[in-house]
């Protein structure tokens, strides 16, 4: 065995799947050498955008003279909802609530109502800031709670999901709790902001550059809004310096500003927010209320839920069906629930309109199942990890979801129990136990959570993916797919599954910038779908090519179809070996096509929202974590002295990227649950738009000891790439075993006898809030 996993090149292909390679632009994401769209060399002429943005949260427009920015120096033309030839609007499903700039009404404090185009991007911010506009002020619901209060309208269709006869169970049981929790929302905080080029072509064509997760998406609404076909709009994303949800929709708000620009003055234009503007005036993480009623028996078994689950939306509807719906797929987490009747809250509000995130609600509807799992431990005096194991996904009798989607893959037994054997889990929390008897300022928590994610687009439409593969007569390959690069390692996958179809080094192969002139009508890079989508529509395109190739061997050299095999060391066929170069060479001369453009649609799922009923998941990816915790019971303040991770990601296609991505998704879900805090003021004002007012975790504070592994035994049992599984978004649940561990530590100041009930994020200030809480409840003293 070779460095990196790599096997003997005459055993093995070199790069090929289930090895450890390094992502393909690593090397110039730390040399500086990877180019991002604010990087690329400006043609002759090129102009600069910047969005005038509203300082009202929600107000009728009663006057607006722009007088001031049109004379500024460098202005070239100042755009507003009169210059859009077709359709103000981008909403991601069409529901014409979401303009590109406002008309006669704005509705959140920092909502586009004007461009300017200026020769420099200095010269247009300054003119920007010139604007003079006045508001006559409407009534503005800024949170879930005056939402509520005003009656506020939903901003899409709730959804329902019911099972068996909830209130009886509820009221039959031996114990019941009832309670809510507060989740917060999270900004994406990309390390590129967003930022869209648009180049004029001939006729009505425009080329855009756009950081975007949705290329297609934003092909289609850039053309709606300059009123031409798709066909003249070229989106092309080389990669994005991250996205993580926040570039699936947002992107096309600053595509159509640059492209209608473009053509309007048929000059380049570029446009790139500052990052205080970026954060204002794009969407984030949908913050939470839940409510619970659970009813249980002695032994911590859940017998009856029922929940509601209200989410602060923003101005328009964006993705908040799918992202709410998603959170009632996910309230269940690991549990079976006997009879449950969950419902989704989608409120209108005065605020930026949420959208995306890792996870798509997912995340918050898991935290709901851990919050109720540690009401029924602290009710009983119990370990919540008992109470966990004796809720797990089951036999037949205890395996269907609240969606009625049966659970035939749960591998959550040998997983939590590995993990809590090799995390010496009950030994630790025996003597965190003993520590915290002893009273004093430091107190300590550890917590196992397990998680359960569902996989697929519940967009049943969206499942699916294009590829474009072209062999070159001297035996180099170029790759194009429908998938985007964020720095997730999506490229260095399907290549490497390339790479093993054709039994080439993967250094004979070259991925070229998702464009919509090669893959059309792609989806989004989400839903943690981008390899099992793209990785399988590569194979099927060179499985075209190689069944072409193969027909042309066997008839070349008069052997049968079956002695033709494709091997690291070349092409069998029949008792001799051909070089891979030679036999694309020789099956150019024979004029073999050696292009293929492939496909793949993702099998047995369907889903009737009506009924709340299907399988809108293909299969559900796994995981567990152990996290230990020290809080400062005078200051509120934390660390996280270690984390065990132990995550399924299948026969992992690339363990050294998959396991990158676990721990990157553990540390971001560790930054929504503690420290990143969004803050509106009561005008409706973000407040914490910038890293000096909001905190991202640093390097300093990772766990001390951070032991990560992939259960390297694990296989799908559905027919996925390679029976891998995906591993964008569920590690980011993990990161709840740092919030249950430092609800454990708060507890203990009133010897565990109460839930501390932390809402998120568990900032310093909240935990220390939540320690004089319970202390004032009769709990000790430090």
């Amino acid at each position: 065995m070779m460095d990196g996993g790599r096997q003997d090149a005459g055993t093995r292909v070199r790069g090929g799947v289930h090895s450890a390679e390094r992502h393909d632009s690593a090397h110039k994401h730390v040399t500086g050498a990877a180019e991002y769209i604010d990087d690329m060399v400006e043609p002759v002429g090129t102009l600069h955008a910047y969005l005038g943005l509203s300082e009202a949260a929600h107000a009728e427009i009663a006057s607006m003279d722009l007088a001031a920015v049109r004379s500024a120096p460098g202005v070239v033309d100042v755009l507003t909802a009169a210059d859009i030839p077709a359709v103000n609007d981008v909403s991601p499903v069409h529901a014409h609530d979401d303009p590109v700039f406002a008309e006669k009404k704005v509705m959140f404090w920092g909502q586009p109502v004007f461009a300017v185009i200026a020769e420099s991007r200095l010269q247009a911010r300054h003119a920007a800031a010139l604007a003079r506009i006045e508001y006559r002020p409407l009534d503005a619901a800024i949170d879930i709670e005056a939402a509520i209060a005003a009656g506020s309208e939903l901003v899409t269709k709730p959804l329902k999901l019911e099972r068996g006869f909830v209130d009886k169970a509820l009221a039959d049981a031996p114990h019941r709790i009832a309670g809510s929790m507060e989740i917060g929302g999270q900004d994406h905080f990309y390390l590129e902001g967003h930022i869209a080029f648009a180049i004029p072509g001939e006729d009505e064509t425009v080329t855009i550059h756009s950081s975007t997760q949705h290329p297609s998406e934003a092909q289609n609404l850039v053309s709606e809004v300059l009123g031409v076909a798709a066909n003249a709009v070229s989106v092309q994303v080389r990669r994005m310096g991250g996205g993580f949800g926040g570039k699936e929709s947002q992107p096309a708000l600053f595509a159509a500003v640059a492209a209608l620009a473009a053509k309007r003055l048929n000059r380049p234009v570029k446009i790139r927010p500052d990052r205080d503007d970026d954060m204002i005036a794009t969407g984030k993480r949908h913050d939470f209320k839940v409510a619970y009623d659970v009813g249980f028996d002695d032994e911590g078994r859940i017998l009856g839920v029922e929940g509601t689950y209200a989410a602060r939306c923003g101005f328009s509807a964006d993705l908040s069906g799918p992202v709410t719906d998603r959170a009632l797929f996910h309230a269940d987490n690991a549990y079976y629930f006997p009879h449950v009747r969950l419902k989704s809250m989608p409120l209108r509000t005065n605020t930026v309109s949420n959208t995306a995130f890792r996870g798509f609600g997912g995340p918050q509807g898991v935290l709901g199942a851990e919050r109720i799992v540690e009401e029924i431990a602290y009710a009983l005096g119990k370990d919540p990890l008992e109470i966990r194991k004796a809720n797990f996904y089951g036999p037949p009798g205890r395996d269907v979801t609240p969606y009625h989607q049966t659970v035939t893959d749960s591998i959550l037994d040998r997983l939590v129990g590995e993990l809590e054997e090799s995390s010496d889990y009950q030994a630790r929390r025996s003597a965190i136990l003993d520590f915290n008897k002893k009273g004093g300022v430091i107190r300590k928590g550890i917590a196992l959570t397990p998680v359960k994610f569902g996989i697929s687009f519940t967009a049943t439409w969206f499942n699916q993916a294009g590829a474009l593969l072209h062999v070159y007569r001297d035996g180099s390959i170029h790759l194009n797919h429908g998938g985007t690069e964020m720095g997730q390692g999506l490229f260095t996958k399907v290549a490497q599954v390339v790479a093993d179809c054709f039994q080439v080094d993967l250094d004979r192969i070259r991925v070229s910038a998702t464009s919509t002139e090669k893959v059309p009508n792609t989806s989004a890079t989400a839903a943690s779908s981008g390899s099992d989508l793209n990785g399988m529509a590569a194979q099927d395109a060179a499985e075209q090519i190689k069944q072409r190739l193969m027909e042309f061997a066997s008839e070349k050299w008069s052997v049968s179809a079956e002695e033709v095999t494709f091997g690291p060391g070349g092409v069998c066929v029949g008792s001799k070996t051909v070089p891979f170069d030679t036999l694309i060479a020789e099956a150019y001369m024979a004029r073999v096509h050696l292009s293929a453009a492939g496909f793949y649609k993702t099998p047995d799922i369907h889903w009737d929202r009506e009924a709340g009923k299907g399988r809108p998941f293909y299969y559900f990816a796994y995981g567990a974590a152990v996290s230990e915790v020290s809080i400062d019971t005078l200051t509120g303040e934390y660390r996280i002295e270690r984390t065990d991770i132990l995550h399924d990601v299948g026969k992992s296609l690339n363990p050294a990227i998959d396991k990158g991505q676990v721990e990157g998704g553990f540390v971001q879900g560790v930054g929504w649950l503690t420290t990143e805090e969004l803050w509106w003021d009561d005008k409706g004002r973000l407040r914490t738009h910038a890293p000096s007012t909001y905190k991202i975790p640093l390097a300093s504070d990772r766990p001390r000891i951070f032991n990560v592994a992939l259960a390297e035994w694990s296989e799908n049992k559905e027919r996925t790439i390679r029976r891998s599984k995906a591993v964008g978004e569920p590690p980011l649940m993990l990161g709840i075993s740092v919030l249950e561990a430092i609800s454990m530590a708060v507890a203990s100041v009133a010897d565990y006898r109460e839930c501390p009930r932390l809402d998120t994020p568990a900032t310093p200030e909240r935990v220390l809030m939540a320690v004089e809480r319970l202390r004032a409840h009769g709990g000790a003293e430090a």
